[in-house]
């Protein structure tokens, strides 16, 4: 009976974050369109960030809570669902073709921060305050540096037009309702950061699993549902540049923003399997990219390989959770 409890917590707690995101972007949208802030901006920061608040709810909490080994394994794992699952999927539904920018800015800027992760990660075995602020200054100059391009961009060739369409439509609610939608949206994040982490760390205690192994698995995958959902619909609607800048701007997000404001908080140690995990991350990763780079475009073979890669990830994890 308390192990159904624990599930039903976990299950309740995915739902919040991941509906408490929704409502949070809907409603600080509406505000953004109210305040005449351009819809460019919108779409680069609080749209772009909305499916990474599960993630970002889900370490901050683990990280005060001392559980450590859940936020690092939560982000890496799902970086790694993003790049091989949502992506690989994205793919086998519509080829893709990658933008040039993406293969030679984006996707490397992408391995770039995997890089300092793992850097980071290795030195002194944990993520300090400092380590925290470096990686929320690195976030910050991202987003400018993504906001001023657009704004260029959309003097050279009306690129308004084409962030509206990506992003959707926004629609403008009234003020206080939009309020209602922000405060609500934000608590149903926070409450289910609390559910997800505590039921996962009852799961993994009740079953003998580290949290790491919790972590990359079922945490991962159910903070990556918003990733999923959008890219593989937009692969479907044929907006091919969003599924890839979707998980390429998302697994950004998840390392700077996410494991920035974590370990500014409060500092999170490193374990070897974290640091075997970012490497198995950035291999990944430059396969991938080799596949883009070569090919300029990922179809049905490269993303059934890619999912075919995951899977054996995942049975490699839990082959070494019960070594």
């Amino acid at each position: 009976m308390e192990s159904l409890k624990v599930i039903v917590l976990l299950l309740v707690g995915f739902v919040l974050l991941i509906k408490g995101a929704d409502f949070f972007v809907e409603g600080a949208s509406s505000v953004a369109k109210a305040l005449k802030v351009p819809s460019i901006i919108i779409g680069l920061t609080i749209v772009a960030m909305g499916t990474s608040l599960p993630e970002l709810a889900v370490s901050v909490t683990a990280s005060l809570s001392n559980n450590n080994a859940l936020a690092v394994s939560n982000v890496v794992g799902s970086n790694l669902f993003n790049l091989m699952v949502v992506l690989g999927a994205s793919a086998f539904m519509n080829p893709i073709i990658v933008g040039k920018d993406t293969i030679k800015k984006d996707y490397p800027f992408s391995v770039g921060c995997a890089i300092l992760l793992l850097l980071l990660g290795i030195v002194g075995m944990e993520l300090g305050t400092s380590d925290g602020v470096v990686l929320l200054v690195i976030f910050i100059g991202f987003i400018l540096y993504q906001v001023l391009s657009a704004l260029q961009a959309r003097k050279a060739n009306n690129f308004e037009n084409e962030v509206l369409e990506e992003v959707g439509e926004i629609k403008e609610v009234p003020i206080w309702l939009s309020l209602i939608f922000i405060v609500g949206g934000a608590t149903a994040i926070k409450f289910g950061g609390d559910f997800v982490v505590d039921s996962a760390v009852a799961i993994a205690t009740a079953a003998g699993l580290s949290q790491t192994l919790i972590g990359l698995t079922i945490v991962a995958l159910g903070t990556s549902l918003p990733e999923l959902v959008t890219s593989v619909v937009a692969a479907k609607k044929g907006e091919l540049d969003m599924a890839v800048g979707n998980v390429v701007g998302s697994n950004v997000f998840n390392i700077l923003m996410i494991l920035g404001v974590a370990a500014s908080l409060s500092p999170i140690s490193f374990l070897q399997e974290n640091i075997i995990d970012i490497i198995i991350l950035l291999v990944f990763s430059l396969i991938t990219w080799v596949m883009c780079w070569t090919k300029g475009k990922l179809g049905k073979k490269e993303g059934f390989f890619m999912v075919a890669l995951y899977v054996g990830y995942v049975v490699y994890i839990c082959w070494r959770a019960m070594a």
